[in-house]
């Protein structure tokens, strides 16, 4: 089925109706504190949101997983949650919003939070899905549920890299048919960018696999660490790929002077920081975010070492 924005609006109209607390969790947005901040060609964006604590502080470590059924398994679900088919993935809404609308797609079987092949599915998502940025946590870079392969969508109006890339300098890394791989080294965050058309979904995922191979992979992990943001463009689709070298930052923690539970993933990189703790959001300013940043994030030496290698 077709992921018309009209269709998707309904879908979600008829889930909160029927589901007591996603409706007052999606009601809730209207009320969340919001503030500014302004970094180096980029305004990111601080999100009080109370209802995020569950993600914020989950417990990702292999015993925890083990000890806990899927939640994104269709078994597992709460009997009001229901799914629009698509392809491999089902598409759901996420009852712990950060977006107005805020949906969770995952593969209809349980199998590891990995994006290696999964490119083009991405791609054609965003392409569907008018007015939203497909998102992938990889799976120590904020997903919650890192034992199974899933994305997320929410409406692209809501998130401020999009403008800030926009504005930036792409130097061109590799190019292959009617896709072009791209890095951005000047911003606080450093990125690479997959622009493709409509027809260029396979150049694409070749372009991503080569990038893929050239990223580090820490001791431990199946793939590299990353965050993927993807979203139509006037040209077809750009694909957003936050190299990541940390889960967390070092300060990271409810208990101790000067910790934070700050649990950044795609939507953190993406402009919207997400602070479950009200004393978080008062405390989060510019140089903490770019601390965040630093910590958790590829430097522009880095990345441009990793280009050299494409």
């Amino acid at each position: 089925m077709r992921l018309s924005s009209e269709k998707l609006s309904e879908f979600l109209s008829e889930q909160i109706a029927g589901w007591p607390q996603a409706a007052g969790n999606f009601d809730a947005l209207a009320g969340v504190k919001v503030k500014e901040i302004s970094l180096p060609g980029w305004t990111v964006k601080v999100q009080f949101n109370p209802a995020r604590l569950v993600s914020s502080a989950a417990k990702v470590d292999a015993a925890s997983l083990k000890a806990r059924k899927c939640f994104l398994c269709e078994e597992n679900r709460p009997e009001v949650q229901s799914g629009i088919d698509w392809g491999r993935y089902t598409v759901l809404i996420n009852p712990f919003p950060i977006f107005p609308r805020h949906f969770t797609i995952p593969d209809k079987s349980h199998t590891d939070q990995l994006i290696e092949g999964r490119i083009a599915d991405m791609m054609r998502l965003a392409m569907e899905m008018e007015d939203y940025t497909v998102f992938y946590n990889g799976p120590r870079c904020g997903a919650s549920a890192p034992d199974h392969m899933h994305f997320q969508a929410g409406n692209s109006d809501f998130l401020t890299i999009a403008p800030a890339i926009e504005d930036a300098e792409l130097k061109t890394v590799a190019t292959d048919g009617g896709a072009t791989l791209a890095m951005v080294d000047t911003l606080p965050l450093k990125v690479f960018v997959i622009d493709a058309d409509a027809e260029s979904f396979g150049e694409a995922e070749r372009l991503f696999d080569r990038l893929y191979k050239a990223l580090p992979v820490p001791e431990g992990e199946k793939e590299p660490m990353m965050n993927l943001l993807c979203y139509p463009t006037p040209a077809g689709v750009r694909l957003v790929v936050i190299p990541r070298k940390r889960h967390r930052p070092s300060f990271y923690g409810t208990e101790g002077e000067g910790t934070m539970l700050l649990s950044p993933a795609s939507v953190d990189m993406g402009g919207v920081f997400i602070t479950p703790l009200e004393k978080d959001f008062d405390a989060l300013d510019a140089s903490l975010v770019m601390k965040v940043l630093d910590e958790l994030c590829l430097d522009a030496m880095q990345i441009n070492e990793i280009a050299s290698n494409i």
